[in-house]
């Protein structure tokens, strides 16, 4: 009896295995993709609408394209980060006046300077591998 058990565990085991195209259908929709597809040199920048077990959908310059899993041999996703308020700085600074004589110049009097800047936040965080095509079994 024990013996079926054992065999029963290694089995559920085997098929519990790490699936790695679940990250790609975990991922939340809006990410940024770069996708690497079979036979294409350069890869595909795009934003993630929609992910299955069998494609994914995604959105390049206004336009909705599908890409069957197949033919992708590698995804790689931008962590999202949440939106940040833009920051708005002052800095005001003020100096005393040069009490030196000047010719023709009235009396010395303080300057006050004034700076100002807004921030957006800072630069986008880079791209991790999320998905690499797993190699075929040999066949012998």
């Amino acid at each position: 009896m024990s013996r079926i058990a054992l065999i029963l565990l290694s089995a559920a085991g085997l098929f519990a295995a790490d699936n790695p195209w679940a990250k790609v259908t975990d991922l939340p929709n809006r990410s940024e993709l770069r996708i690497y597809q079979k036979g294409v040199r350069d890869a595909i920048t795009a934003t993630l609408a929609d992910a299955t077990e069998e494609r994914i959908v995604v959105v390049v310059k206004n336009k909705q394209m599908t890409i069957a899993k197949e033919d992708i041999e590698r995804i790689d996703a931008r962590p999202v980060e949440p939106k940040k308020k833009p920051e708005a700085t002052t800095t005001q600074t003020t100096s005393d006046p040069d009490l030196a004589p000047r010719l023709g110049a009235g009396p010395p009097m303080p300057t006050t300077s004034t700076s100002s800047g807004m921030s957006f936040g800072g630069s986008k965080p880079d791209f991790k591998t999320i998905y690499i095509k797993p190699r075929a079994a040999p066949m012998n």
